[in-house]
Parts: C-alpha cells; sequence; structure tokens
C-alpha cells in the first residue's frame, strides 16, 4: 500500500498511520527532540516547545483583551449585534475563501519563517486599531477593514502553527501539545476578557488595543530563540499543480477524517457564535456593563481551561467521545439559553467551556494524528476552514435572528444545530464503520460505545 501523500487509490487508515508514527517514534528514542514522560504537562520538557507555549501565552492574551474590545466597541458604535456579527464574520472570511491555500504554502515553505512573518503581520494589525482608536478617529468600517486583514494574516498562521507543533514535539507528544495549546489559549482568556473590561471602564479601549499589538514581541522572540536541529524534520511539499486537489482527495478517502471535520463545521458555524450572544445577554437581557460582559467571558474560559486540562491527561481520541461531547455541548447551550436567572446563565457558560473545548480538542487532534506529515497541512487548512470559515455565514445569520427574535432565540438555535448535527453524523460513523450503537452501564455510569459488527476495523479502533 503506498503511503506517499498522492496514493489515492489507497487510502492510508488510522491504524497504519498510529503503527508509522509508533515506530518513528521507536527509532528516535535517544533522540533529545523526543521526550517519553507522561503527565498532563509533559510536552513542556521540550525547549522548543517551552518557547513557543510561553510567547503564546502572552499574544493569546492580548488577542482576548482585543476581541473582547472589539466586540464591545462595535456595539457602542451601533448598537446591533448584527454588526458584532459581522465583524467577526469579515475575520473568518478569508479563512473560508483562501483557506486552502493556507494549507498549501504550510506544507511548501518552513514554518518556522512563516509564522515569524505573521506573527509580525498580526501585530501590526493591532497597532494600526489601537492609533485609530486612541487619536479618537475609529468608525465601524476601520474596525471592518482591520478584521478582514486579521482573517487574511491567518489563513497563513493558522495552519501553519496547527501543523509546526508536530515538528517540535513529534508524535508521542502531539496529542499532549494540543491540549497544552487550547489550554494556553484559555488561560489567556481567564485573563483578557477581564483586563479588557476593566480597561474599558477606566481608561478607553484604545490602550487594550495597544497592549494586544506590542505583545507579539513575544512569540517572535520565542520562534528566534528556538533550535532549529531539535525540530522533527518533515518533509516538505514539492511546488506543483493540483496540489489542492490531492489534499481534498486524501481527506474524502478517509471517513476517519472527513466526518470529524464536517462535525465541528456545524460546531463552529452554529455553536460558536459567543461574541454575539454574549454581548446581546448582557445588553439586552440582563442590562449588565462591560465588566459583566468580561466576567461572562471569563467564566467560559475557566470551564475551556479545565476542558483543555483534562484532555492533556488523557492519551487517546476516540470518535464516540466526539460525538458524545457534541451533543451534550448543543444541549448545554439550549439549557442556556432558557435561563430564568443571571446566575444560572453564567453558571451554565462554565460547563459549555469544558465541553466546548473538549470538542475542540478531540477532533483537533484525531485530525492531526491520523495524517501524514507531508499532507498535514493542508488536512488542517482544512479543519480550519470548514470550523472557522463558516462564522462569515453563522455569525450574521444568527445575528439577525438574535436582533429580531432576541438573544434567547438565537442561543437556543446554534445549540438546536450542535445537537442535532452531533446526532446525525455519529448515526453516519457507525453506519460507514459497520457500527452499531450500544447503551448501557459502565462502572456504575451510564455509557455511549460504537460496537463493531464488520467492516471498517480502523473506524471500530476509532470509535
Amino acid at each position: 500500500m503506498s503511503t506517499g501523500p498522492g496514493a489515492d487509490s489507497a487510502p492510508v487508515h488510522e491504524s497504519d498511520t498510529y503503527a508509522r508514527a509508533h515506530q518513528r517514534s521507536r527509532t528516535r528514542r535517544g533522540d533529545p527532540r523526543t521526550r517519553r514522560s507522561k503527565g498532563t504537562f509533559s510536552s513542556l520538557s521540550i525547549r522548543n516547545y517551552r518557547l513557543f507555549f510561553t510567547g503564546a501565552i502572552v499574544s493569546n492574551t492580548g488577542t482576548w483583551m482585543a476581541r473582547i474590545t472589539q466586540d464591545w466597541l462595535v456595539l457602542s458604535i451601533t448598537g446591533s449585534a448584527t454588526a458584532v456579527g459581522i465583524t467577526t464574520a469579515l475575520q473568518f472570511l478569508p479563512m473560508l475563501l483562501f483557506g486552502l491555500y493556507g494549507g498549501v504554502i504550510a506544507d511548501r515553505y518552513p514554518k518556522r519563517r512563516l509564522l515569524l512573518v505573521s506573527q509580525a503581520a498580526l501585530g501590526l494589525c493591532g497597532l494600526a486599531l489601537a492609533v485609530l482608536t486612541l487619536t479618537g478617529q475609529v468608525q465601524v468600517w476601520h474596525v471592518y477593514l482591520i478584521a478582514f486583514l486579521l482573517g487574511m494574516v491567518t489563513v497563513v498562521d493558522n495552519p501553519t502553527r496547527q501543523s509546526f507543533v508536530s515538528e517540535m514535539v513529534g508524535p508521542d507528544q502531539l496529542r499532549n501539545a494540543v491540549s497544552l495549546n487550547s489550554a494556553n489559549f484559555q488561560s489567556a482568556r481567564l485573563i483578557g476578557p477581564a483586563v479588557a473590561g476593566v480597561m474599558i471602564a477606566s481608561i478607553g479601549s484604545g490602550w487594550a488595543f495597544l497592549i494586544n499589538g506590542l505583545s507579539f514581541l513575544a512569540p517572535i522572540i520565542g520562534l528566534l530563540l528556538m533550535r532549529p536541529s531539535e525540530l522533527h524534520k518533515v518533509e516538505r511539499a514539492p511546488r506543483g499543480k493540483g496540489q489542492l486537489r490531492e489534499g481534498l482527495r486524501y481527506v474524502a478517502g478517509r471517513p476517519d477524517l472527513i466526518w470529524p471535520i464536517v462535525l465541528v463545521g456545524f460546531i463552529g458555524t452554529f455553536g460558536f457564535n459567543f461574541p454575539i450572544w454574549l454581548t446581546a445577554f448582557s445588553e439586552d437581557v440582563f442590562h449588565v456593563g462591560a465588566g459583566t460582559y468580561g466576567f461572562l467571558n471569563t467564566l467560559m474560559a475557566a470551564g475551556s481551561l479545565a476542558g483543555a486540562l483534562l484532555a492533556a491527561r488523557r492519551g487517546s481520541t476516540r470518535l464516540r467521545k466526539l460525538v458524545v461531547a457534541a451533543g451534550i455541548f448543543g444541549a448545554l447551550e439550549i439549557a442556556a439559553a432558557m435561563s430564568p436567572s443571571f446566575w444560572l446563565f453564567a453558571l451554565l457558560l462554565v460547563p459549555i467551556g469544558m465541553i466546548g473545548l473538549t470538542v475542540n480538542i478531540s477532533a483537533n487532534s484525531a485530525v492531526q494524528m491520523a495524517t501524514d506529515p507531508v499532507m498535514r497541512g493542508r488536512v488542517m487548512s482544512l479543519y480550519m476552514m470548514v470550523f472557522a470559515g463558516g462564522t462569515p455565514i453563522g455569525a450574521p445569520l444568527l445575528g439577525w435572528v438574535t436582533d429580531t427574535y432576541g438573544a434567547r432565540v438565537g442561543f437556543a438555535i446554534g445549540g438546536l444545530v450542535s445537537l442535532v448535527a452531533a446526532a446525525v453524523i455519529g448515526l453516519i460513523l457507525a453506519k460507514v464503520g459497520g457500527l452499531k450503537v450500544a447503551l448501557g452501564w459502565q462502572h456504575g455510569h451510564p455509557s455511549v460505545r460504537f460496537v463493531p459488527v464488520g467492516r471498517r476495523p480502523e473506524l471500530a479502533a476509532a470509535a
């Protein structure tokens, strides 16, 4: 069986990919780049990843400050949840239009150099918005334009950053590093919104944007301090025609890749529109200010951080966990939408954040670990295009629903779509893999399992 990137007629199955990854790791046991240590923070024993992680937590904090401030600024200028949705949509529209091209670039060029350029560009965008706001010249179209430019840079930055993790840590630590990346992002989400809320109320939005722009110095310094000799060498895709089609054919022949990607597409498009819902609930339902809006984001981040740390302790990814978590996520959103009191709504944001991160990490690590390294940039660009690129569709649509029918209806629809998508795709995975759903009790708790009845052993193993 061919294992090259062009093996369209003989798709590589997940079990084969795991076997190859473990074989490669066994041949490098003496290599300092590959660590066998276990535990929640095991991948931090690798120096290059430690530098990456440290720089990321600084820039992520700035990013969350800017994100919360941007949403509040747009709402204060326009008074419209639809305008907040348009801003979010413009930031993710480039991923929908050009996301796959970003994956080709990530597979073709050295990822560390690409990240140096993309992180510098993101910092400049943040500084531009800071200058406009601090000088009192900012208008909503300025925010729209900078959001779109941020999205253009992210087209290359996202798949490059996602696939660069495997070069820093290797296959043994990949799941742990993916989980810690999410924990990093959510730790910053605990700090950023709270600081942003205080700054908006006390000294104004412009200073939050300024801190965000300067925060990108940290990952740039971290990338410059890395030791290239300790990176895991990955074959780069040569220049050539048809590389986009090659990546799409690769994924199309792999049900263990395509259906998790489809599921996170529905979740990302309809279930992750929190900037719209939280601003609308803060302004129109509970009538609270910017400080409380930041507090709601912090509660969700606390749940997300807990979910990321729990995921870091797990050593494997199961498709059934992904499907069940997606269903629970949708149900919790519906419950939060119907919450009669502020404190019940706020309390439900914690498990929503936890389960939402479980969905994201489970899908991300399952897709990365099942993908050949030479294809990883293109596959992850497709993953990010589907997960984030659906936002230009979902954000304005649910923003309009929220403006027209109220925040509760908008939030409930997002949860309902997520719940239905989880149920339908769970049944499809069971059918494609020759599995049946078995409900029962295990260790005193209800359990959901996919039991093999014949056809696709690699899906049965992943379930």
